[in-house]
């Protein structure tokens, strides 16, 4: 830990099987961001990763054995073929690929955990929002807002989420919230909760986040 408390940036290192390697010998490395998200994935989950970008959270918990199934969807071509090269480059075939916006292309019975990441907190509540079955009970939701963190703590109490725990990550400097969400009923966020996030006092970066507010 340095001086001013914060925790030293580490990334997440998944090594190929050397039949999958080519001679390159590639590896893929994870962020702090998604590596905290990884985490978070129960063993055997289905996953629908939203806004995929280049498909590595999905890689990365389809080579560790770490879900059933695997979706990684994207509004835009050009990201989903990021995430088609990702995913022939590592090996991991059993990931199917959405061109959809947010989670209007895939059904309540094909994910039982959505990861929304990497955008700003006014997108995540929207996607949410367009989408009323992730807020059913049945689905954990791991979202991650780059931006307007504080919109999305505002907007989940209101529509059926229940936050069961938020988590400040450091990556590449900035300090960035993981909330895990499940439908279910939580009193409206107070001014304060929604600039310092739902109760990460005891977060050992939580002094850092609120200087950065």
């Amino acid at each position: 830990m340095t001086g001013t408390g914060r925790i030293r940036e580490t990334v997440c290192v998944l090594l190929r099987q050397p039949e999958q390697e080519g001679a390159m010998g590639k590896h893929l490395e994870l962020t702090p961001r998604l590596r905290q998200i990884a985490a978070w994935v129960r063993q055997g989950a289905h996953l629908a990763d939203v806004g995929t970008d280049h498909a590595y959270l999905p890689v990365w918990l389809t080579l560790q054995g770490r879900v059933a199934s695997a979706i990684a969807s994207d509004l835009r071509p050009a990201p989903l073929d990021h995430a088609r090269r990702s995913v022939a480059a590592y090996g991991a075939s059993e990931i199917e690929f959405r061109l959809c916006d947010g989670l209007k292309g895939i059904a309540p019975e094909e994910a039982d955990t959505v990861v929304v990441a990497g955008m700003g907190g006014e997108n995540i509540a929207a996607i949410l929002e367009a989408s009323p079955w992730c807020m059913d009970g049945a689905h954990f939701l791991l979202l991650q807002p780059m931006s307007r963190a504080q919109q999305l703590r505002a907007w989940l109490p209101l529509h059926g989420g229940r936050v069961l725990r938020e988590r400040l990550v450091e990556d590449k400097g900035t300090l960035y919230p993981i909330l895990e969400v499940v439908g279910g009923t939580m009193p409206p966020a107070t001014p304060v909760q929604c600039y310092s996030g739902f109760a990460l006092s005891g977060d050992p970066l939580w002094g850092a986040y609120l200087e950065e507010r």
